[in-house]
Order: structure tokens, then C-alpha cells, then sequence
């Protein structure tokens, strides 16, 4: 029997929301989970005026109180490293295309209850 990652299963739970959330917004899914040298883009979306560079933070409610914000990780270190993934992939796709003419990254924090239910998303645009 396979047994999957708790952090694993949580990240794809808020990245499925996210990517779901984005969508109803109106932007188109580019590209999900996209590796580099310097880490993983979650979601990279775009509309007619946008491409976003998205990073989805998804926590545990454990107590009554709720866990930290899961925006506190998007730290000076992980803006940066995100700069350097977005870099490749647009170098990745230099030829592939006419991009929406303004770019930006945004960050989404998920907070789901101990069995999964939706408790709060928080979208934050041009977060850095």
C-alpha cells in the first residue's frame, strides 16, 4: 500500500483551490508545479492584462486559535528565489508566444480545518 505525504496532500489541496479560485477570476491555468534549479513555481496564470507568478501557502487549523497566517513564510529569501524560478520559466518560454503585458506575483494562503473543509483564502495581489 502507497502511502502519501501529509505536506504533500495539503499543498495539492490548496494548490487545487487556489488554481480554482484563480480560474473563477477569470485568468488561465499556464502551468502548475513547475521545477527549477531553485525550487517549484506553484501556478503561473494569466488573463489579458496579466501573467502572475502565484505561490499558495496552505495551513492546518489546529486549535481554536488557527495556525500562524500562511503568508508569514513568503519571506525576503522565498520572494527572491521565486524572482529567480520565474526568470527560467519565462526564459523556458521565450519563443513560445506574446505574454500579457504586465507581469506579477501574487500569493494565496489557505487555511483548511483538521478534516480538509475551506476555512479561509486569502489572495493577495502584487504581493511583492
Amino acid at each position: 500500500m502507497e502511502r502519501t505525504d501529509p505536506r504533500r496532500a495539503l499543498g495539492a489541496t490548496g494548490e487545487r483551490l487556489a488554481a480554482a479560485h484563480l480560474e473563477a477570476r477569470g485568468f488561465s491555468l499556464l502551468d502548475r508545479n513547475y521545477r527549477t534549479r531553485y525550487g517549484e513555481l506553484d501556478l503561473v496564470v494569466a488573463d489579458r492584462r496579466y501573467l502572475v507568478f502565484c505561490e499558495v501557502k496552505a495551513r492546518v487549523a489546529r486549535s481554536a486559535s488557527g495556525p500562524l497566517d500562511p503568508l508569514a513564510s513568503v519571506d525576503w529569501r522565498k520572494r527572491r528565489r521565486l524572482r529567480w524560478m520565474a526568470r527560467e520559466w519565462l526564459a523556458a518560454r521565450a519563443d513560445g508566444g506574446p505574454h500579457p503585458p504586465e507581469l506579477r506575483f501574487d500569493a494565496i494562503g489557505i487555511t483548511l480545518d483538521p478534516t480538509g473543509m475551506l476555512l479561509a483564502l486569502e489572495h493577495v495581489e502584487e504581493a511583492f
